[in-house]
């Protein structure tokens, strides 16, 4: 039969990719490489596992990106065939035979070719009634609602029968009666809910049956009673809950691929597949399933592909997988497995191919998959697990957006600008920290609290550069460092420095925001903080910034490791499969702590300007308020835009995490490097250097110094700063509402 041989052609495929897989791990070749590395086809140079497989050819000859396809198995091939089989068919049987139409009584809207019948999109109610000799007959998209007794009972020679896409939801027990040459058949996208036994059992040719999308509740093994050559079975997005206790494919003695894809199937029972025996192919991925018996795949001695990925399951027991001995390619993605044994896989010595995405293995070791000597691909949740399998020639995946296989920061542009940053940032804050004290201000307290604001905004800096050192203590080998690095307590501690001065920075800038807030709009109900006061305010911040930054590290079983999510240790988790402490804890801190605090900022500096501008339009004598207001505009823009530039991009990060959108992982690392900082560099800018003090400060050192260089010089002019030229030429003397202009100017300028 031709389905037959295409499978056994696809296995015979399969076999010698595998041997040329294994040729290439060195396997013949007389090339010996050391673990980890592999050879360039059959020249003695011998190249990392990062090397091969990543779309350059590093070995001169292409051998590095041979054969890196994961043809594990014949899965692929087979879904491909079939997938397109329905469309060309047709065109193959015409190729075969003549182009004159042999069938009789052919309905208008239908084609007609040789012995073929293409009723496709035809608006048919019913099955067609035309001559007994057609062989392929096609009612695709049309209206048919019932399959009634012995519709078909007449074509007895119909060898292909496309009812894809009706809205058929019943099915008579004898609809199929008489189609004894039958070999394929399709009933997806219909509506059947159930099907009857023995409704297959004239089809004693039938090697296809492909019954995917429609709703389907539960399955007998005598439904299948009859399908004695039946290959292949697909049941794919059906309402299946549970299969029968035994004996499945009682009546299908050929079964070698079964597919329950994306159903509610929530356990296997151990006699399931007793009578599987010829299965080759096992498709289980999106269902329910949450346990798994020992002896639930011990009678599938034959099988070669096993997908479980994105159920429930939690653990599998120690010595599920020890029949499967013939078992080539094994899926278990996107489980929340919360251990694997360090033996799970010893007896599958065939493994070409393993699947472990999405799954955060906490107690990983070499020893897992050292006995998996002809494994080829291997895929994990994350790239620093390759290191664990250093002898699996390809290893996905290959960077996890920050970091790489070779550099913590994948990208030559993070690498260059995480020092520029952390640079421009320690030595703003520094400079800031060393000269606000010789800054003649008239409120010391304010001065005290950007002192402190710079000794956070400090501390970015410093996380920055230590990031920017292991990124050069690792270069060129991180991946044999990488998980120990996420680890340690140098990573843990860097997290840590990283939301200390974040937390700190904001909350100093609220606090900061609503001083001046509250000078500017009610500057007569505005008491003069005291010394006291002011201190245990910036000390508080402080210790809530350190609890805040502490919490994650205090309880491991909830918060795991928090910090070490990624190669810079900051924890954004954006990712769905981190923990849910971790999660929900990086949603109070960015979605709720520093959302507050941006709206507070925001509305604040709006109200300011707003109570500004309407003081000056009260002003009679005012002259140019029109300038004075932009000028002021611009100060404060810039202040809320450089808070939003920051914050903006990370609150859209984090409530995309939450609707389930897919973040790449690079877009944290530019995160971390570039926009994080930004607050933490400029902060120095806005609020001391560009100040009217500070500008005094330079123009009195910069006259001094003309005054000590030419002796002949008579006197000097007050210089002011152009940014607060505003403030000088209002006439003080004006009485305002809500205050005096000499009342908002005085403490304004503590301020600015």
């Amino acid at each position: 039969m031709a389905s037959s041989c295409f499978i056994y052609i696809c296995l015979a495929i399969g076999a010698n990719v595998i041997h040329a897989i294994s040729r290439t791990h060195g396997f013949g070749t007389g090339v010996t490489c050391p673990l980890g590395y592999f050879p360039c086809g059959n020249i003695t140079k011998c190249l990392p596992q990062l090397l091969h497989c990543n779309g350059i050819d590093d070995c001169g000859n292409q051998a590095d990106e041979d054969n890196c396809g994961d043809n594990s198995g014949w899965s692929q091939q087979l879904d491909k065939y079939y997938a397109i089989y329905s469309e060309r068919i047709s065109q193959y049987a015409f190729e075969m035979e003549t182009n004159n139409c042999l069938v009789d009584s052919v309905p208008t809207k239908c084609l007609c070719r040789g012995l073929e019948l293409d009723c496709d999109n035809a608006s048919l109610h019913r099955v067609p009634s035309v001559s007994s000799n057609v062989t392929m007959m096609s009612l695709q998209n049309n209206l048919l609602r019932r399959l009634v007794a012995n519709g078909f009972k007449r074509y007895q020679d119909l060898k292909y029968l496309y009812l894809q896409n009706n809205e058929i939801s019943t099915v008579s027990k004898y609809a199929f009666r008489g189609l004894y040459n039958l070999t394929k058949l399709y009933l997806s996208h219909n509506k059947i809910t159930t099907l009857e036994p023995h409704i297959f059992e004239d089809l004693q040719k039938l090697e296809w049956l492909i019954i995917e999308n429609n709703k389907i509740k539960c399955i007998f093994p005598q439904t299948f009673y009859g399908l004695n050559t039946l290959i292949l079975l697909i049941l794919m997005n059906n309402s299946l809950t549970q299969l029968p206790d035994k004996n499945l494919c009682q009546h299908m003695p050929k079964l070698n691929w079964l597919d329950f894809e994306g159903n509610q199937i929530r356990n296997l029972r151990n006699g399931s597949f007793i009578s599987c025996r010829r299965l080759t192919v096992l498709v289980l991925r999106r269902n329910k399933i949450n346990s798994l018996n020992e002896n639930s795949f011990s009678d599938l001695q034959r099988i070669a592909e096993l997908d479980l990925a994105n159920n429930q399951i939690e653990s599998f027991a120690p010595y599920i997988f020890k029949d499967l001995k013939e078992l080539s390619q094994l899926n278990l993605s996107y489980n929340p497995i919360q251990k694997i044994h360090a033996d799970q896989f010893d007896y599958l010595t065939k493994l070409n191919s393993l699947s472990l995405e999405g799954i955060e293995i906490t107690n990983i070791q070499r020893r897992m998959f050292g006995q998996l000597r002809n494994l080829s691909h291997i895929y994990f949740k994350k790239f620093q697990y390759c290191g664990y399998a250093p002898h699996v020639r390809s290893c996905k995946p290959n960077t996890d957006g920050i970091s790489s296989f070779e550099n913590l920061l994948a990208s030559i542009i993070q690498r260059v600008f995480v020092w520029i940053v952390s640079t421009v940032t320690c030595f703003g804050n520094i400079f800031v920290i060393c000269m606000r004290p010789y800054i003649r201000s008239e409120n010391k307290l304010h001065a005290l609290s950007i002192m402190f604001l710079c000794c956070a905004d400090c501390l970015m800096g410093i996380y920055l550069f230590v990031i920017g050192a292991f990124d050069l203590k690792y270069r060129g080998e991180y991946n044999k460092h990488a998980q120990l690095w996420m680890d340690s307590i140098h990573c843990q501690l860097m997290g840590f420095l990283a939301i200390l001065s974040t937390e700190v920075s904001v909350l100093l800038l609220t606090y900061l925001t609503l001083e001046k807030y509250i000078c500017i709009v009610y500057p007569f109900r505005f008491l003069k903080p005291s010394k006291y006061r002011t201190i245990s305010i910036l000390g508080l911040i402080w210790i809530i910034g350190f609890v805040v930054a502490f919490i994650p590290l205090s309880n491991k079983d909830f918060f795991r490791n928090y910090y070490g999510t990624n190669g810079v240790c900051f924890p954004l988790h954006s990712e769905q499969s981190e923990s849910t402490g971790g999660q929900i804890y990086s949603v109070v801190i960015f979605l709720g702590v520093n959302l507050v605090a941006f709206i507070i900022i925001t509305f604040s500096y709006a109200s300011m300007f707003y109570s500004i501008r309407q003081t000056a339009i009260t002003a009679m004598e005012i002259r140019n308020h029109v300038k004075k207001e932009m000028t002021l505009a611009k100060r404060f823009f810039f202040i809320v835009f450089t808070d939003a530039l920051c914050w903006i991009p990370i609150f859209i990060l984090k409530l995309l995490s939450l609707l389930h959108v897919e973040i790449p992982g690079s877009i944290t690392s530019w995160v971390v490097i570039f926009i994080l900082p930004i607050n933490s560099a400029l902060n120095p800018l806005l609020y001391t250097l560009t100040t009217r003090p500070f500008k005094e400060m330079i123009h009195q050192t910069w006259h001094n110094y003309k005054q000590r260089r030419s002796s002949g010089s008579k006197g000097s002019q007050k210089l002011y700063g152009p940014s607060f030229i505003w403030l000088e030429m209002w006439p003080i003397e004006e009485t305002l509402s809500g205050g005096s202009i000499a009342t908002v100017s005085k403490r304004l300028n503590s301020y600015t």
